[in-house]
């Protein structure tokens, strides 16, 4: 509830602004922008500190600050900061809390803040609309993934499966095997640790579940394909042996498990890795091939205080030169930039057929991860719910009808 009313007083706020309430205070003087992310990656980091120096460089009144907040309780965090009159002039925004950030009125529009707007993907940019407005700014689109130390599969007499074989049973089936043999973990869903369940929608789209209906009226969890995938997860986890269960800790990138499923905005990890590597797309489920995007998109802050400042930074900082630079972490919204042999140039550890397969192939037929108006507390509702099922006794189909008890009266709010 107090994440929802952090929202009423955005919006409020939001309207205020419109009225003349907001302002820049830039007009003069030196002037420091702060802008919120999620990443505290040294990669990632020092690639913004890079572009935020050569800003200063041609505008050396303006100094650019980032500040990485815990992603867990990202929003919250922004949201707060925001109702409590200290809003950042610049904010990443994650994609389950684009509808409440769009809607809000807490952002600046940026259809005049972007450079060669018609590279846009429409794709891309169709959560950051409203009203046929660009609200924020899409840096990141980007498919997920299945990373697989291939070193630890053989050290496990296994092979990846390849072709029509590389399906959820077979993936499974191998990182069984392998986390028997090696005495390592199997499959880490990455950032799922049993908190973040939207990381478990790579997975469970693979039957075509979803966690609302398309209009987000209508819970979905307790229909059939959630049922069939949820079930498939939890014998993953508690029979096979192939999935980490709760409490148990795993990082792929130091080669602690067989398979992590995540994005290419991790791959940097693998700069030093120690074993061979592949990334392969997600494996077909039930309802055959298919992929999962996750988004990031900026935005700037009506109430914060250099508004006009925020706009020009962001300019520069989404422009087509600075997006090829994030295309290495981050695959961007401009389609001339969409290419294999495009995106290699800015991804040395990754190949252009992995670019292709796993990027390209799955920004044209993927669907964005689950994303809703009031989404913290929809999702804090959906976390709580699935908290029995988290046991190797767990009853599956009834926990999944009390995750609709739960958030149905949400979704209709």
């Amino acid at each position: 509830m107090r994440l929802r009313a952090a929202f009423a007083a955005i919006a409020l706020l939001g309207t205020v602004a419109a009225c003349g309430g907001g302002g820049d205070e830039s007009a003069d003087g030196p002037v420091t922008l702060r802008m919120t992310t999620w990443s505290a990656n040294e990669a990632h980091v020092k690639l913004f500190n890079d572009i935020a120096a050569e800003y200063k460089q041609t505008h050396p009144d303006v100094t650019v600050q980032f500040d990485a907040l815990p992603v867990d309780t990202y929003t919250t965090t922004v949201t707060t900061q925001i109702a409590g009159g200290n809003a950042p002039d610049l904010a990443w925004i994650l994609e389950g809390a684009a509808p409440d950030f769009v809607s809000s009125g807490a952002l600046v529009p940026l259809d005049d803040s972007i450079e060669n707007p018609s590279e846009l993907a429409p794709a891309a940019t169709a959560l950051w609309r409203q009203d046929g407005k660009l609200i924020a700014y899409p840096f990141s689109t980007s498919p997920f993934g299945v990373f697989v130390n291939t070193d630890l599969l053989a050290k496990a007499g296994q092979k990846l499966p390849a072709g029509a074989e590389w399906t959820w049973d077979n993936a499974i089936a191998v990182a069984t095997a392998t986390a028997a043999k090696t005495g390592k973990q199997g499959l880490v869903p990455r950032d799922f640790d049993y908190k973040d369940w939207t990381n478990l929608a790579p997975i469970f789209d693979g039957w075509g579940a979803q966690a609302w209906s398309d209009d987000g009226k209508t819970c979905g969890f307790d229909q059939q394909p959630m049922v069939d995938a949820m079930t498939f997860i939890h014998q993953a986890i508690f029979t096979k042996k192939a999935i980490p269960g709760p409490g148990v800790a795993a990082d792929f990138f130091a080669g602690e498990s067989a398979m992590t499923i995540t994005q290419i905005s991790r791959a940097s990890l693998l700069k030093d890795a120690k074993f061979k590597w592949d990334l392969v797309p997600l494996p077909a489920g039930p309802k055959g091939k298919y992929s999962v995007i996750g988004q990031g998109g900026v935005g700037v802050l009506k109430q914060g205080k250099h508004a006009d400042a925020a706009k020009e930074f962001l300019k520069f900082f989404t422009n087509d030169a600075n997006s090829a630079k994030l295309a290495q972490f981050f695959p961007p919204p401009r389609t001339p930039q969409l290419t294999a042999d495009t995106l290699a140039k800015s991804n040395p550890l990754l190949s252009a057929d992995q670019l292709q397969t796993v990027v390209i192939d799955g920004i044209s037929a993927g669907v964005v991860k689950p994303s809703h108006a009031n989404s913290a507390q929809i999702g804090q509702a959906v976390r709580s719910a699935l908290d029995p099922m988290w046991k190797a006794d767990a009853d599956v189909p009834t926990v999944l009808k009390g995750v609709c008890g739960a958030i149905q009266p949400l979704l209709v709010k």
